[in-house]
């Protein structure tokens, strides 16, 4: 084919169109271009959650990639958006919140207990069974020690001021519900606060 002007302009026409490639280099780009057209998020998971950020507690949609089994490394973010159906953000994100994706996906993020012992200068890795073994002995030892039975007029008060709780942002109502009971009325911890309460 010789190229000339003419030519080379009705080329550029049909390759417009989309048909001339299958007659001049005989491979067809319709298809590729169809997927291109489609949304990275077509194929994905979508699961409801709530930002973690402040005390706002934003509805986000996380989509993710993966075969939808529970507990399986090889699923990944795809995509997080603000959740149109939430009364409190309506869809909106603030600028922490559009981010939550690379909180997630992050290679610096850390995902063992590491321990560093006092008066050490390196951290250790840890079990996390370790970890949860050593804060109830912590807690125990500490209750042990300070818990308050009697009051200066004798009265009973059963309260515990050397150590405080603090309840997360994401946590529901009925989550701080089930924090006071087993921290309040169960080891008698004063000091319990909520983070949308700071």
């Amino acid at each position: 084919m010789e190229l000339t002007r003419r030519s080379f302009l009705k080329l550029g026409l049909q390759l417009g169109a989309g048909g001339a490639l299958v007659k001049a280099w005989g491979f067809d780009l319709r298809p590729a271009l169809a997927q291109t057209r489609t949304l990275k998020i077509e194929r994905t998971t979508e699961t409801r959650s709530i930002c973690p950020y402040c005390s706002v507690s934003c509805s986000v949609i996380i989509h993710t990639l993966g075969d939808r089994a529970h507990n399986v490394t090889g699923t990944t973010v795809v995509h997080v958006e603000g959740d149109p159906d939430s009364p409190i953000n309506r869809g909106t994100l603030c600028p922490k919140g559009i981010t939550l994706k690379q909180n997630i996906v992050n290679d610096l993020r850390l995902t063992k207990v590491l321990y560093r012992a006092p008066g050490s200068d390196r951290w250790e890795e840890k079990s996390w069974d370790w970890a949860i073994d050593r804060i109830a002995r912590l807690i125990k030892d500490t209750r042990d020690r300070h818990l308050i039975e009697r009051d200066a007029k004798g009265r009973s008060v059963h309260a515990l001021t050397a150590i405080g709780v603090i309840g997360g942002c994401t946590d529901t109502n009925e989550n701080n519900y089930l924090i006071t009971k087993a921290f309040r009325a169960g080891l008698g911890i004063i000091p319990l606060e909520q983070q949308s309460r700071i």
